[in-house]
């Protein structure tokens, strides 16, 4: 069993000890790795890459979109057997 002094002597060592390693690590000099440098170009020309891959796509395939069959349908003749 423990005193109630020493209880409190130990949390607020480990409160104290978890607080001094965040200051460490927030006062330490970051060094920008690949995604700091290069990110946001990564991103951009994969994006545009996507977009240029399917409007080559959209336009070499010959799809015709929503075109209305309305005046190039025309009924077969009928024939008497």
């Amino acid at each position: 069993m423990m005193f109630p002094l020493a209880r409190n002597a130990l949390s607020s060592l480990r409160i104290r000890s978890i607080q001094q390693s965040m200051a460490r690590k927030s006062h330490v000099k970051h060094s920008p790795d690949f995604h700091d440098k290069y990110g946001n170009v990564v991103l951009a020309s994969g994006t545009a890459f996507c977009v240029a891959a399917w409007v080559f796509t959209i336009t070499q395939i010959g799809v015709e979109w929503n075109l209305s069959p309305v005046g190039r349908v025309t009924p077969k003749v009928w024939k008497k057997q």
